[in-house]
């Protein structure tokens, strides 16, 4: 496989997150999970530059930015948590009773 095969999947998936965050904008679970679509596709990017460059620091810094992912994913879920608590839903539009 060469360089533009692995280019052009990670455009598709780019693609799919950019019209997964503009066709759903009610589902916040959803929203997150098309951010970290993009990440992925980014980070897929990273590593198939990193490859066929002969480099590793491509795929090194696809470690870091998988650790900070996790840890965004994990603070996001409780985030969203606390809210379905207090409010009974997850819906973007109904998340304008925070304003202060």
């Amino acid at each position: 496989m060469s360089l533009v095969n692995f280019l052009f999947l990670g455009s598709i998936l780019f693609s799919i997150s950019i019209i997964g965050i503009f066709i759903n904008r009610q589902n916040t679970i959803i929203l997150l999970m098309a951010i970290e679509l993009m990440l992925l596709s980014v980070n897929m990017n990273f590593v198939a530059f990193s490859y066929f460059l002969g480099d590793l620091q491509g795929q090194i810094f696809v470690f870091f930015v998988l650790t900070v992912a996790a840890a965004e994913a994990a603070i996001g879920l409780a985030i969203l948590v606390i809210l379905f608590r207090k409010l009974d839903t997850i819906r973007v539009d109904k998340l304008d009773r925070l304003k202060g």
